[in-house]
């Protein structure tokens, strides 16, 4: 059997993961706890701030790469499947480390560093004090250019899995490299399929994503308030049986509650792993990596939707967006795999 590959469209984002205090944030002017956009100025001071922060004999700053779609990419490379990602960096030195990185994780980093007079490599400022509170600082720089030249067909060839990152859909350039991804992974025979990413950017872009849900995409995957905001209406179950009279196979996820699928008319439902929650950020990008596996390698949707909350429940259970122990071995214990 040839072994699947998946290809990911979405923001390259490092994350500077940085100790602090929290009188260090009072200083630095960072609401605690939150993640907030900012611009290229505020991204330098801070960036500058916490590098004077870790002088020698202090804990230095950790840099990981980050981006909803390239952290599910991770995950599912971790299951042994092959994986590439489309994405942008600057050749600076976050960008070479973030594709140097990326590489070494076994994901193809496709679009090499652009050099010249752009945008720097976006990235995440992630300010960590010592309640384990992660206060997140975002600038999206260079990733945001991604257009549709920057989708090359060949890399396509083999391809059976395409996942998009919401979040790129909210420049113009960024939807038509959707579309022409989505054309080019059903003419190699693949599926292309999308993760709603924010209600608020559903807010924004609500006839366009319901044109890509009815459109080019045989899944999708959100939440309970993407869906119902895609939808715009209070109603879980009126918002779910609109998306399926839009698209082959609709993904629910419910914080703290079972998770809904829905393939060709059929339902199942894929119960929560209960785990103390010690943070929960990545949890929605790993669901994404195990229920991708799982259909990608042709398990039922019952089983494919177990995987993705027991991969959820790892990655919440310890700091990071990113699975730390093998979650295969956790597929086995539960008679998955």
């Amino acid at each position: 059997m040839t072994t699947p590959y998946v290809i990911g469209i979405g923001n390259a984002v490092m994350d500077v993961i940085s100790p602090t205090s929290d009188a260090r944030l009072q200083d630095l002017g960072v609401q605690k706890g939150i993640m907030q956009l900012i611009e290229r100025e505020r991204s330098e001071f801070l960036m500058a701030a916490q590098a004077d922060d870790h002088g020698p004999g202090r804990d230095a700053a950790r840099l990981v790469p980050g981006g909803s779609v390239a952290n599910t990419l991770a995950g599912i490379g971790a299951f042994r499947l092959r994986t590439a990602f489309i994405g942008r960096v600057a050749d600076d030195t976050l960008g070479r480390i973030y594709a140097g990185k990326t590489e070494e994780a076994g994901t193809r980093f496709v679009n090499p560093p652009v050099p010249g007079d752009v945008l720097p490599t976006s990235r995440s400022i992630i300010l960590v004090t010592p309640d384990g509170e992660r206060s997140m600082n975002t600038y999206l720089g260079i990733s945001t250019e991604l257009g549709p030249e920057h989708v090359a067909p060949e890399v396509f060839d083999g391809a059976g899995w395409l996942f998009l990152e919401g979040y790129l859909f909210d420049k113009p350039k960024g939807k038509e490299a959707f579309l022409k991804a989505a054309k080019c992974c059903h003419e190699a025979g693949g599926r292309a399929g999308i993760a709603l990413s924010d209600p608020f950017c559903v807010d924004r872009h609500r006839e366009d994503f319901r044109r890509l849900v009815a459109g080019p995409m045989d899944y999708v995957i959100g939440n309970a308030q993407e869906w119902t905001s895609l939808y715009q209406t209070e109603d879980l179950e009126t918002a779910l049986k609109q998306a399926v009279a839009d698209c082959g196979t609709v993904i629910c996820t419910r914080s703290g509650e079972d998770a809904i699928l829905i393939r060709d008319g059929q339902r199942a439902i894929a119960p929560v792993q209960k785990v103390v929650p010690v943070d929960a950020t990545g949890a929605g990008d790993q669901f994404a990596a195990g229920l991708i596996y799982g259909l990608a390698t042709g398990a039922s949707l019952e089983v494919a939707g177990r995987m993705g909350c027991i991969a959820a429940a790892e990655v919440i259970g310890h700091v990071g967006p990113r699975p730390e122990r093998d979650v295969m071995a956790d597929f086995r214990a539960a008679g998955l795999a």
